[in-house]
């Protein structure tokens, strides 16, 4: 990149286009019921001008696909992860109504291990592969709700 569009780049002008990583939490309420709440990733100025998390310990990360029309009924998430939609459109949806997609790009903080749970449908043909990062233990995810 020339410094003349770098310096027309500025930081901040990137940080309000790229700290917009879309990330969904859902997460279980004293009530026992799965919520959803919308937000972003906190992202702050990192090397080569990019904007970067802080780091997150985890315990393993798998790579998993589904065919297009795939759906899974009612559970919870086997343990607290990030789950990055690659591909794919999926809707969402808690026992209590509430409802959420998810797109390419999009994160999901799959927080509701215990409760009622959600479901998901995909939308369209189009398989979803997604990215399972598990948490380790106590593991702090700078989430900023909207």
């Amino acid at each position: 990149m020339s410094s003349r569009l770098r310096s027309a780049c500025s930081l901040d002008a990137l940080s309000s286009i790229t700290t917009m990583i879309r990330c969904v939490r859902l997460w279980t309420g004293q009530e026992g019921g799965s919520h959803v709440e919308v937000g972003r990733l906190d992202m702050q100025p990192g090397r080569n001008d990019d904007l970067v998390s802080g780091a997150m310990s985890t315990t393993h990360v798998t790579v998993e696909e589904t065919a297009g029309g795939g759906e899974l009924a009612w559970h919870t998430a086997p343990v607290r992860q990030l789950v990055v939609t690659l591909s794919g459109t999926l809707q969402f949806v808690t026992r209590d109504g509430e409802q959420f997609v998810l797109y390419p790009g999009d994160i999901l903080l799959a927080e509701d291990t215990v409760g009622s749970g959600h479901q998901w449908q995909l939308v369209g043909d189009d398989p979803w592969r997604r990215m399972y990062v598990v948490l380790a233990p106590g593991t702090e995810v700078a989430f900023i709700p909207e």
